[in-house]
């Protein structure tokens, strides 16, 4: 079993939707995951810059002792968004891991210029690329800036969901690059499937799969066939053999994913053999 693979994977997008968990239950939620038995899969709390105040007044009235909690704040308003939404997270019981931050077709300058004064130290950024602009160009702009690619593969309409195609194109052109991405929506089950609404959705453990062949050459093309199978023991068979410095490559490309749902895409893992039941 690789469980270096899937460590830090699982983004806790509870608040967002499909799942739009009220916050109330949300963080709680999250405090358990974080101390669980698969702790260490688990990563920061995800929340838009419209909710950091509501968080802060829920915090307010948290009992007991917590650590500062580890959250990326998304900032769907773009570059001028951006110190907003910094100032609304300055606080103690916050630790600012991350921005998520949506750029207009060939906007990505305007986003790393406002990160470049705004982002503070130690915080990472991810500028969500427009399926609608010229992918590979705001890739190349990206690159150098030190921060990351974030790619939408869903949402709560059809056309939301990319298909393999473009997806496999878009994570070619990362990896051509050299920059590395994270994901967010409809990807929180392990295999591609077709879900009871008739969306077409990627599944995690492709796309993990598919970066680790498009790392050791593969073309779109090939990677593309990666992200369209649909044999869960074949994928999980395959992603066991992604171990030591190649899983940590594979992880140093593909980040993470924000999941409405912290615990299907850890049972997707059980069911498939590729975590035990139990963590000690």
């Amino acid at each position: 079993m690789s469980a270096l693979l899937y460590r830090g994977l699982f983004d806790d997008a509870a608040l967002f939707p499909p799942g739009n968990a009220p916050l109330g239950q949300a963080l709680p939620a999250h405090r358990e995951h974080r101390t669980g038995h698969r702790a260490r899969y688990v990563g920061p709390f995800l929340v838009s810059d419209a909710r950091v105040a509501e968080l802060r007044t829920l915090l307010d009235r948290e009992e007991g002792e917590h650590e500062p909690l580890e959250t990326v704040v998304t900032v769907p308003g773009g570059a001028e968004a951006v110190p907003e939404a910094v100032a609304a997270a300055d606080d103690a019981r916050l630790r600012l891991v991350g921005l998520e931050v949506a750029a207009a077709p060939g906007g990505v300058g305007d986003v790393t210029e406002a990160l470049a004064r705004h982002l503070p130290a130690g915080a990472s950024a991810y500028v969500e690329i427009s399926r609608q602009g010229q992918v590979p160009h705001d890739l190349a702009e990206l690159a150098g800036t030190g921060h990351h690619a974030k790619f939408r593969t869903g949402g709560v309409v059809a056309q939301a969901h990319p298909g393999e195609a473009e997806l496999a194109a878009n994570l070619h052109a990362t990896v051509g690059a050299g920059a590395s991405f994270k994901c967010t929506a409809g990807l929180h089950h392990a295999v591609r499937h077709t879900t009871p609404e008739g969306f077409e959705q990627h599944g995690f453990l492709n796309v993990l799969l598919a970066t680790s062949a498009l790392l050791e050459g593969a073309t779109a093309a090939e990677a593309e066939a990666v992200l369209a199978e649909r044999d869960g023991p074949v994928l999980a068979g395959a992603a066991s053999r992604i171990t030591g410095e190649r899983a940590e490559q594979v992880r140093a490309t593909f980040h993470s994913f924000g999941t409405c749902s912290i615990t299907e895409p850890l049972e997707d893992l059980v069911v498939l053999g590729a975590l035990p039941t139990t963590t000690p």
